[in-house]
């Protein structure tokens, strides 16, 4: 791991008109690290995950990503929002794998991995193409390139929209319950491509449920609850020897 911070969140605040759902976070993780966010529904946790990205505005608060401030550019003491195209740049850095794949239906599995490199970066069809099948190799399907979303599992369809990520060679990975859609036979094979991202060293961040893997694969669990950070450490110490009363409440009725 290089200890170089690539997220940094200061004091995020998220309201919906008087309903707070952020309430100051503030977190930093290192290149390389996986960061694993638990914690009750409507605690945030998704929340949280799509401000990274600018799909959610913040009302007080920054986020950089790789140094770089997210949404905004700041002018003294003020913050001004970005155009959208500068938005979608930033958003081409960072990779989002959702509940439910948003893969398109009309196109084939290697059609969804090449559209955002082609359209987006502008990538030859060829370049494209060649490391669009390199990606779906990885995730184990190599035989599967001339399939339509509606001839794949929900496991197979994740794997895709990983794949689709990871085809703009984003510097962070965040993944909002990427197994929660699927059936429970399916979820080990979506995780197991995570843990190869994991071992290969990609920046993640991961609201999940599967405190196995939280366990396995992170470098720091967050505990978050009513729209703050209640705990957050290595994953076997907190999950182990949870210092906080709601976290041993939450805890006692997930594992």
């Amino acid at each position: 791991m290089s200890g170089n911070t690539l997220v940094e969140a200061q004091g995020v605040h998220k309201s919906y008109g008087r309903h707070e759902v952020l309430k100051g976070i503030d977190l930093t993780l290192d290149e390389g690290q996986v960061l694993c966010l638990v914690g009750p529904s409507g605690s945030g946790k998704s929340t949280f995950l799509r401000c990274i990205n600018h799909l959610e505005t913040i009302n007080r608060g920054r986020l950089w990503v790789d140094g770089e401030l997210i949404g905004y550019r700041q002018s003294g003491d003020s913050l001004y929002e970005l155009h959208e195209k500068e938005v979608c740049r930033q958003r081409a850095r960072i990779g989002m794998v959702f509940q439910n794949f948003n893969l398109f239906p009309h196109f084939t599995t290697l059609e969804n991995v090449t559209l955002g490199p082609c359209l987006v970066k502008k990538e030859p069809r060829p370049a494209a193409t060649e490391y669009a099948e390199e990606l779906l190799r990885r995730v184990g399907l190599a035989g599967k390139l001339h399939s339509y979303p509606g001839q794949l599992s929900g496991g197979q369809q994740q794997r895709v929209a990983i794949a689709r990520a990871l085809a703009m060679r984003p510097k962070l990975m965040l993944f909002d319950e990427p197994t929660s859609a699927l059936d429970p036979e399916l979820v080990g094979e979506v995780l197991d491509v995570m843990r190869q991202l994991a071992h290969d060293g990609m920046t993640m961040i991961v609201v999940t449920h599967e405190m196995g893997f939280a366990r396995e694969v992170g470098d720091t669990l967050v505990f978050m609850d009513d729209g703050l950070i209640v705990e957050s450490g290595p994953p076997r110490e907190v999950l182990g020897n949870p210092r906080h009363q709601r976290t041993r409440a939450f805890l006692s009725k997930v594992l």
